[in-house]
């Protein structure tokens, strides 16, 4: 298999990252841009592979059933970041590539963690956002580390970083709902920023399930249990939340290729404009294939309304349950919510 590798120097990618947010745009200008920042995701590929291999082992010790994925970051989540962060440059951009792995409790995830710190690993752990012991005001909670990958035989990948997200499964169903409903809404919930009763919504609901998990609560949400159940159930009915959420699932129309039970990769078209969903699959040997389709189709989504991202999991079922969002699946997350409100 042959694996995409790193064509132009930090400076080049920095540079196209500039060019990219730079206003006002040049077109021929743009597209070189477009060109090495793919070439740049794409060469994550390897050491992501590489990291989610040992993520698959190492999180079966913990839980059996955990459910272990792997993603390009979107190339409207990287132009977004790059001009919120004017700052910020491309190639110390951490979460360009990423692998999640969602066990079933919190426990769990504490648990994978300290096998990581005692693993006598090569990577270089970089990085860490316990948002478990300190949740974003947002509500969202889990485990990240930065790795940078290092290799003692051939330097070609070294350096590169990869993001790996620890998640509960209650953590994962509010991360997902977050996801849905900002996507049907056209608001970036997840970067807290939209409807501000949605924020502080998702915000009490991350306090209700940290009540649950026995961890500390989200900031400037109320410690009394009971004042936290009273101003969630008003947020709830008030928003009519599991209304609307069951709308979305019953929305969306959902066309799977076949023969997607061979695939490895697996390229999600969402069109909410159509409230359609697409998933086309690849094998492990069409890596390269599914890059280049997927880079194409980025080239065409129109903002807002349509969404895409390659994504690699184990199976199909892994896929419908690790990317519940692109489902509209938030059923467990109105579960915990029902639970929440008892």
């Amino acid at each position: 298999m042959d694996w995409a590798k790193p064509e132009y120097t930090r400076e080049r990618v920095d540079a196209a990252g500039k060019l990219l947010v730079k206003r006002p745009l040049r077109m021929d200008g743009f597209r070189t841009a477009i060109s090495i920042i793919n070439n740049w995701r794409s060469s994550h590929l390897y050491p992501l592979n590489t990291f989610q291999a040992t993520l698959r082992y190492k999180s079966s010790q913990v839980d059996p059933r955990r459910i272990v994925a792997q993603r390009l970051k979107r190339f409207s989540s990287i132009y977004h970041k790059l001009a919120r962060f004017r700052w910020l440059n491309l190639s110390q951009m951490q979460d360009i590539v990423g692998c999640r792995v969602i066990v079933q409790s919190v426990q769990q995830v504490n648990g994978l963690v300290t096998l990581y710190r005692d693993s006598k690993l090569k990577h270089i752990w970089d990085d860490e956002d316990d948002y478990i012991k300190n949740p974003k005001r947002s509500g969202y909670r889990g485990f990240h580390v930065i790795y940078r990958y290092k290799s003692d035989k051939v330097d070609t990948y070294n350096d590169l970083k990869i993001e790996m997200q620890f998640r509960s499964i209650l953590q994962h169903a509010w991360a997902t709902a977050v996801e849905t409903v900002g996507e049907f809404r056209s608001e970036a919930l997840k970067s807290s920023r939209g409807a501000d009763e949605w924020l502080r919504f998702f915000s009490l609901m991350g306090s209700a399930i940290a009540l649950r998990e026995n961890a500390p609560l989200v900031p400037n949400t109320p410690h009394n249990p009971a004042e936290l159940k009273s101003e969630l159930r008003d947020y709830a009915h008030r928003l009519q939340v599991e209304k609307h959420l069951r709308a979305y699932r019953t929305a969306l129309k959902v066309t799977e290729e076949p023969n997607l039970q061979r695939a490895h990769y697996f390229l999600v078209e969402l069109d909410l404009q159509n409230q359609s969903l697409k998933i086309k699959g690849y094998t492990q040997s069409e890596v390269v294939k599914a890059t280049t389709e997927y880079e194409a189709i980025e080239r065409t989504i129109q903002e807002g309304v349509k969404d895409a991202v390659l994504v690699s999991v184990d199976s199909l079922s892994a896929l419908r349950r690790a990317y519940r969002n692109y489902y509209s699946d938030t059923n467990a997350f109105i579960e915990a919510l029902k639970e929440a409100l008892k």
